[in-house]
């Protein structure tokens, strides 16, 4: 059953959306890499720093790690510094709001500034995610998602991304009506990709880094 889950959610090769930019999709992943070699040596400055502000204000574990849904609706584990309290379960729902009494006050001010995203450059050097692509979701939200928005299976034929085009736009959504807009930018991002995007979602997501948007 799984297999056959699995057969259905990947999507073909030959999709108009890589005969079309074959060679953009090679180039991507090349610089991928490049920028987060570039970056590592700032992650692990801001992972000290991060280390010795969690000893005072936000006891426990440095990183988060989570199941998200990945390229071919196939499941990843991404990572992040944790922002919020220590919980063994995930009790949210896909429609429900954040958590944010959750949220610690050091965390506040790494979400704000998406430093707890930075982590995830780990995941584009292991080829799980891109530097820019749609952000993926929580995989158990996923698998409801499937079932119940238009082509969201569609929007993972290319790795997800730390920042996107429907992130800046929207920034964290939720409920199926949310997801239903979410997934149509993330569509339009991926059938319109190019040169000039990428760098529109670059300096859209520096905006919102330095503005300190949520």
């Amino acid at each position: 059953m799984w297999h056959m889950f699995m057969k259905n959610c990947i999507l073909k090769n030959n999709d108009v959306i890589f005969l079309n930019k074959k060679y953009f999709w090679y180039y991507k992943r090349f610089f991928d890499i490049f920028l987060s070699i570039l970056l590592f040596p700032i992650l692990i400055i801001v992972m000290i720093v991060v280390l010795f502000f969690n000893l005072i204000f936000n006891k426990g574990s440095l990183f988060f790690i989570q199941k998200r849904m990945g390229k071919n609706c196939k499941p990843f584990y991404a990572m992040k510094f944790r922002t919020m309290k220590y919980s063994k379960t995930i009790d949210r729902k896909f429609s429900d709001p954040l958590e944010h009494d959750r949220i610690t006050n050091f965390g506040k001010v790494l979400r704000k500034y998406r430093i707890d995203e930075l982590p995830q450059i780990l995941n584009v050097l292991k080829g799980e995610m891109s530097l820019i692509g749609p952000r993926p979701d929580y995989y158990e939200h996923a698998l409801i998602f499937l079932d119940n928005v238009p082509l969201y299976k569609e929007r993972h034929a290319i790795r997800p991304g730390i920042s996107g085009l429907s992130q800046i736009r929207y920034g964290y959504v939720e409920g199926l009506s949310e997801t239903k807009k979410k997934t149509k930018i993330d569509l339009y991002y991926i059938h319109n990709v190019s040169l000039s995007l990428e760098i529109k979602v670059f300096f859209g997501t520096l905006y919102t880094i330095i503005k300190g948007i949520n």
